[in-house]
């Protein structure tokens, strides 16, 4: 095998020309004794010779000697930098041409150094013409023969991939392989696939300095997905290249682990793309791969989702609210608006979009809506929300369709014209009592116990007939957020931020002025037993009388504990009709049931007098 190097590309790189990719020859390495193992390179291009440093990432194609003195380079990213007034070339990425062969061209006698370093005086070289000596294991295994010397063309630099497809063109064409294929352990591969999804082009900091990121999803012929991911120099190369709905060949990339907090495909792999990795444009765009895929999932089986979970969902918009601005804590404003998706399942949910979704998507939905009509909406990546009850919102790699033509949606939409329209839904995104009046389940204190309520999958929605017989005052309510979501209020627990200003995590913005809402923890009691449960902001007002802000003031701004005292005393031993939601909770690694109030009624002694009869006369003439 004859190779001939890339002649006069090191005068030009010095001079500023960073496009070439030459081939040079490695003429001597040492490793540089500083805190961190760096490797300082001779490379020669047959007529000049050149101090370069390889990035601390290609250490160790050095240490396992894939790299040494006489290997021929191929420099594919670099740099060239003034260090101490001397120039030198900084190898961010290279291909091993040949891992090792004699020196190529009459250095010590016709050669110069650019950089001025002297290249160490050798035994006679056969100028410009190359002839191996050794060759690495594993091409010895495969032939034993030398190179014949042979005098090769100039180099030419590889052509551009936008227009001429692979970057490299040194080897044959990688075979193309199913996505579920693709492994850590395999060589060279290639997959054709669609991009079903793109993420935003998003910044980071961190300690290593400023860097920049995106990542697109691929879904192929047979129904593999996978997502791949860019950094900085790549995402200059790709960003732009990358457009939804397109199919592409792409090959030369590293495969690790999916961070599944992140990524929701169905894939324990991720694609990271490098320097060297190709991307080419198929223009007949292969009918056979779908635009998309989905799995979704009913409503009602979100209830028992995870928090922060990634899933699909499709459904009916029953309502549709404006768009609010929310001001992120960068200080950067974006937008929010929430719609409410309803289901065969018999649950409606909220739907929370943010950012460009808001007017893109969010305002031809409010459109529709205005206009009569109640569009299907099928979400691709929705998030999972436990904040009071359970919720979805859009991330960057969501993907909402609306009315798309797909089975589900066409099943969704000839359901709610015909049924779903005039059935009701029980929404799993607010605690909302199921039952009530007639309907109720009464029960006794330690009927909850014994009968192990609030320990299924749902909660259990129940009435008790009690006494409140103690109320805890170190602790009643909690700073909440006054800001409206579409038609309710935040109500998230809110922190200071210096000495007059709130915060809200959830809202991502600050004022001067909180709400409070009531978190009140009462003992009850009955004939059969006493236990302790919690009422928030609307069931604490029925209890107390007054607004949780009232009763803050009184304690805490007005130091009024006498009256405070009072008023709290005035609410004990009087009797009530609770409406509970019972529901088994993890706190830590403890399991716990936990009884919360959602409505307080006083005892209306003649309805629960009518109440008591009938009860005894249904018992009478069983």
């Amino acid at each position: 095998m004859a190779v001939s190097l890339t002649r006069n590309s090191i005068a030009a790189i010095v001079n500023g020309d960073l496009n070439l990719k030459p081939l040079v020859q490695v003429v001597d390495i040492k490793l540089i004794g500083t805190s961190q193992e760096r490797y300082r390179l001779l490379i020669s291009d047959a007529v000049s010779t050149q101090q370069a440093m390889i990035a601390t990432q290609l250490n160790d194609r050095v240490k396992f000697g894939l790299v040494r003195k006489g290997s021929i380079i191929q420099l594919i990213e670099y740099i060239c930098s003034d260090v101490q007034s001397r120039k030198i070339i900084v190898v961010l990425n290279m291909e091993i041409i040949v891992s090792e062969c004699e020196i190529i061209g009459n250095l010590p006698g016709g050669g110069h150094s650019i950089s001025g370093n002297a290249l160490p005086n050798n035994n006679a070289f056969n100028p410009v013409r190359l002839q191996t000596s050794k060759v690495s294991a594993s091409r010895m295994s495969a032939n034993t023969q030398s190179f014949n010397p042979t005098v090769q063309p100039a180099y030419q630099p590889p052509p551009n991939y936008k227009s001429h497809g692979p970057i490299v063109k040194n080897e044959a064409p990688a075979r193309i392989i199913p996505i579920a294929a693709l492994n850590p352990y395999q060589g060279r591969w290639a997959i054709k696939a669609r991009v079903t999804a793109k993420g935003d082009l998003r910044r980071y900091n961190n300690a290593k300095g400023d860097g920049k990121v995106f990542s697109f999803d691929l879904l192929d012929s047979d129904g593999g997905e996978i997502r791949c991911t860019c950094f900085n120099a790549v995402v200059d190369r790709f960003y732009d290249v990358i457009q939804v709905g397109k199919v592409y060949m792409i090959s030369k990339g590293s495969l690790k682990p999916a961070r599944k907090d992140f990524n929701h495909l169905n894939n324990e792999w991720e694609i990271f793309l490098e320097t060297t990795s190709t991307i080419d444009l198929c223009p007949d765009e292969d009918a056979a791969i779908p635009r998309q895929q989905f799995s979704f999932r009913p409503i009602s089986e979100i209830e028992k989702a995870e928090n922060n979970s990634i899933l699909d969902i499709i459904g009916v918009v029953i309502t549709v609210n404006p768009s609010v601005p929310i001001l992120r804590k960068n200080g950067m404003e974006t937008q929010r608006r929430i719609i409410n998706l309803k289901d065969m399942s018999g649950r409606s949910i909220e739907l929370t979009l943010w950012g460009d979704f808001c007017n893109r998507e969010g305002q031809a939905l409010q459109e529709l809506f205005d206009y009569g009509d109640f569009p299907v909406v099928a979400v691709k990546a929705a998030k999972v929300n436990d904040f009071s009850g359970k919720s979805v919102g859009t991330i960057s790699s969501t993907q909402l369709f609306i009315n798309p033509d797909i089975p589900e949606a066409n099943t969704l939409t000839e359901w709610f014209s015909h049924v779903g329209k005039d059935t009701a839904a029980q929404s799993i995104s607010r605690d909302i009592m199921p039952v009530g009046g007639k309907n109720e389940i009464r029960k006794t204190i330690s009927q909850i116990k014994d009968e192990g309520l609030g320990r299924s999958e749902r909660p259990d929605w129940v009435a008790v007939k009690a006494t409140i017989t103690f109320i805890k005052t170190d602790t009643f309510c909690y700073t909440a957020c006054p800001l409206m979501i579409g038609d309710r209020q935040c109500n998230q627990k809110v922190t200071k931020s210096g000495n007059t200003r709130w915060v809200c995590d959830r809202c991502n913005q600050e004022f001067e002025k909180c709400d409070y809402r009531y978190l009140l923890q009462a003992q009850i009691q009955d004939n059969s037993g006493l236990t302790w449960l919690t009422a928030f902001q609307e069931s604490g007002e029925e209890i107390m009388g007054c607004s949780a802000k009232e009763l803050y003031r009184l304690k805490y701004e007005e130091q009024e504990d006498d009256r405070f005292a009072e008023l709290i005393r005035s609410r004990l031993f009087a009797q009530y009709l609770f409406r509970l939601k019972i529901k088994e909770e993890t706190y830590g690694e403890e399991q716990r049931v936990k009884i919360t109030i959602v409505k307080a009624d006083r005892i209306d002694y003649p309805v629960e007098s009518r109440y008591l009869l009938d009860t005894i006369l249904k018992h009478r003439f069983r």
